[in-house]
């Protein structure tokens, strides 16, 4: 299933031939720096079927990110309920991103969550879409001002889902972005 495409990528579901590339970003400390664990491979292949189905279910999710020109796996990007209620409400939508370390430096994250962007206004009809890092992930960040998202000072929180054992990761930074935005 194609979400959407870009000049460079194609945005779609998971399909088993991404497994490899999947558990490679889940258990690389670059990618993973600002999260609080790896994954093992059996992990990993759990989280992508949780994901592909969802996808399936709902349309949203952490889409997989493909190569046009050679349709090889990069990394992921996508939209999906925030789901940290009461910090923001239910139903609030965020998008985010990884890829793995390769890929980085090419901007094919600014490139497949402008993409994103428009799907989720045009065609999803959303109001506002979010994203949210921790408060030390500048690349995040200079990504959700690439795209043209705001920092939301006051909406910045400590991430409820992030162990006490981690202090370092705890604090996040909001931005959003509207759809008059875009």
């Amino acid at each position: 299933m194609v979400i959407t495409e870009t000049p460079r990528l194609v945005i779609r579901n998971w399909t088993d031939t991404d497994r490899d590339l999947f558990r490679e970003i889940n258990a690389d400390p670059k990618v993973m720096e600002f999260f609080p664990m790896r994954r093992s491979h059996a992990e990993a292949d759990a989280m992508m079927d949780l994901l592909r189905g969802m996808i399936e279910e709902t349309g949203y999710g952490f889409y997989a990110l493909g190569l046009k020109e050679t349709a090889e796996p990069i990394g992921f990007c996508g939209l999906a309920e925030a789901k940290i209620a009461p910090i923001l409400p239910e139903g609030t939508v965020e998008i985010g991103w990884r890829l793995a370390t390769r890929f980085w430096g090419n901007g094919y994250v600014t490139e497949a969550a402008r993409a994103l962007l428009r799907f989720a206004f045009e065609e999803k009809a959303l109001d506002e879409v979010v994203s949210f890092a921790v408060a030390a992930n500048l690349r995040s960040q200079a990504v959700m001002q690439r795209i043209g998202m705001r920092r939301d000072v006051d909406g910045d929180f400590d991430h409820p889902r992030v162990p006490d054992t981690h202090p370092h990761l705890k604090r996040h930074v909001l931005y959003r972005i509207g759809r008059s935005d875009v």
